[in-house]
């Protein structure tokens, strides 16, 4: 979820986001997680968040967004910005769901339709972040039947306390965690 250049990367917006998603190690965690499930045969999906130029279809309704939208280049469609960091991918075989308002990807877009054509049963959460998005992916995912399951190394918030305690106190009353070790042992068996 959300681990675009734009978000934690080279191009990041919110830098205090990026330095905690950097010094958790997220994206070199993810990047094994999803690794192990391609070679696994495991669809891997991104969650992108993105805006029109015209910023058309995107609700001024969220403080945080808002902000975000000062900037008129902020993570508009077809930049760079929206692109994922390098070292995740996508592959070509890879699924990509792009949202332009709300706080969760299965608002309004086709990841469910994408979950369901797997015949998934169960998301692995990955991304940013603690404070919101993974919070917002993750009841989504229960609400629509999912099992979830966190890596807890390939997730992040800020700062590092406050997203320690989503996980021990919200996150851990809905999902299972691992770890992204425990997750590539275990579909490399």
């Amino acid at each position: 979820m959300e681990l675009q250049r734009g978000v934690v990367g080279d191009l990041a917006s919110m830098p205090v986001l990026a330095k905690a998603v950097q010094e958790a190690g997220v994206v070199t965690a993810t990047a094994r997680v999803l690794g192990a499930a391609r070679a696994a045969g495991v669809r891997v999906i991104h969650c992108h968040a993105a805006f029109r130029a015209d910023r058309a279809g995107t609700p001024r309704n969220v403080p945080l967004v808002n902000g975000l939208l000062r900037n008129p280049r902020h993570m508009r469609v077809g930049e760079p910005s929206t692109e994922s960091v390098p070292e995740l991918g996508p592959d070509p075989r890879d699924l990509v769901s792009q949202r332009f308002h709300g706080m969760s990807p299965f608002a309004a877009t086709e990841l469910d339709a994408f979950l369901r054509a797997e015949g998934a049963s169960c998301v692995i959460a990955t991304g940013v972040s603690l404070n919101v998005g993974i919070i917002g992916l993750t009841i989504e995912a229960v609400n629509h039947g999912y099992h979830v399951v966190i890596p807890r190394d390939c997730v992040a918030g800020y700062p590092a306390e406050y997203g320690e305690a989503v996980l021990a106190n919200t996150l851990s009353r809905l999902a299972h965690f691992t770890t992204s070790e425990e997750l590539a042992a275990r579909w490399s068996r």
